[in-house]
């Protein structure tokens, strides 16, 4: 990204865009395209959209994010995303290509249709799809320039992205004017800087479905305990904000906050009190939670994370055998629910996200951006350099509001 936060592509003849809004009238068209001198939907270049929006007065201030003792206010700023009045591509010259990487996420159709459907309206004609994640770039396939590739859309996560940035690195050495442009696609909400990621919020709505169906299955026993096991790899939004929601969690387990089964600040000791207190529990646990406490699975998955040992079926095993040796009879109920909410359809709010995302990747390439990847920021649409975004995973800050927050309704201790 230059200094202007433009790609790497060189503007030449630019041409009138052709997106429009609202519902157009046969007098809008003009050789099957709209035409609207009065159309004020354009994004200026120079729009921008300030990352951090709250000012800390202290570092001891809940969530604070500060450069120094006196949390000095400094402002950052991104591109906003959205169609610009002049475009790099003649969208007769487009051949764009879309790929996607990693597992499965609610509303990865809904992007993929979008982004089909805005590049039509654009004018392009040749759109193409590679099968196999990267593995359909193979080593006996044309290079993109053969190809005639010079829009390259990428969906997928960290891995992916870096994947995404790679490309655009090369093409930029080749001098290959080809427009990267990325669309996150993890569940686990993990992106820097995004409010939330698609496949988010219904990930929480269908894993309320699982926390509720064990709290039934808890509190109809005798001493009763339910366990979930939700996605999250590195970081606990999804096991965090689906216990905030359904009010039925007593304990909430993420990687970012330690925990000891074992011990009087144990999550077992917790468990013996609620059950008899209570007379049942529900435990909502992060699939990344607690691996210190497990052997280490070794290898790597198909997208190249390391295969993290089974939590939900080690505290399983280690409160049946808890229960079992303090003489209390306990009945352990346990779900799985991954694959059933991977799978599923977006709810209404993921589809408008994945609406606008493909929209907006759309608008970047043909700005002439690459090496970019479309998000939201305090709930404003905007393109994020990629070396950013993937420099680290995005965690659940333990200081902040919204984990106290979580604590407060599961009403849990410290299990340190």
């Amino acid at each position: 990204m230059d200094e202007e936060g433009r790609g790497s592509l060189q503007s030449p003849k630019l041409q009138r865009d052709t997106t429009w809004a609202g519902s157009p009238s046969s007098e809008d068209y003009v050789n099957g395209c709209l035409y609207r001198e009065q159309y004020n939907g354009y994004i200026n270049n120079n729009d921008r959209v300030l990352l951090k929006v709250i000012k800390y007065s202290s570092p001891s201030s809940a969530g604070a994010e500060c450069i120094d003792p006196d949390c000095t206010w400094v402002e950052q700023w991104i591109h906003r995303a959205g169609p610009r009045k002049e475009i790099y591509f003649g969208p007769g010259d487009v051949n764009a290509t879309i790929v996607t990487c990693g597992g499965l996420c609610p509303g990865l159709n809904d992007v993929i249709r979008q982004i089909v459907i805005t590049l039509e309206m654009y004018g392009v004609k040749k759109i193409m799809g590679i099968p196999h994640g990267y593995r359909g770039f193979s080593k006996e396939e044309p290079e993109m320039p053969e190809r005639d590739i010079n829009m390259l859309f990428v969906l997928g996560g960290d891995g992916t992205h870096a994947g995404a940035n790679a490309i655009h690195k090369e093409c930029i050495r080749r001098r290959f004017k080809v427009a990267v442009v990325g669309v996150p696609k993890t569940i686990d909400n993990d992106i820097l800087y995004m409010d939330r990621t698609f496949g988010f919020d219904t990930a929480v709505e269908e894993a309320q479905r699982a926390i509720n169906s064990v709290y039934i299955e808890a509190h109809s026993a005798y001493h009763g305990i339910g366990i979930v096991k939700l996605m999250g790899r590195n970081s606990g939004f999804i096991a965090m904000h689906a216990s905030l929601a359904s009010g039925q969690v007593d304990v909430c387990l993420i990687p970012e906050d330690p925990f000891t089964l074992h011990g009087p600040n144990g999550v077992l000791r917790h468990l013996s009190y609620l059950v008899q207190t209570k007379g049942s529990a529900v435990v909502c646990v992060a699939e990344g939670a607690g691996q210190n406490l497990l052997e280490k699975a070794h290898g790597k998955d198909a997208s190249g994370n390391k295969i993290l040992s089974d939590i939900g079926i080690h505290i399983v095993q280690e409160t049946r055998k808890y229960f079992k040796e303090i003489g209390v009879p306990a009945d352990v109920k346990y779900v799985d629910p991954t694959y059933m909410i991977r799978a599923c359809r977006a709810n209404a709010a993921d589809g408008i996200l994945c609406t606008v995302l493909g929209q907006n990747a759309v608008h970047g390439a043909f700005a002439g951006y690459s090496g970019i990847t479309v998000g939201v920021v305090n709930t404003h649409y905007a393109y994020f350099p990629i070396p950013e975004v993937i420099s680290h995973p995005r965690l659940v800050d333990t200081n902040s509001r919204m984990w106290h927050r979580c604590l407060t309704s599961t009403g849990q201790p410290d299990f340190i």
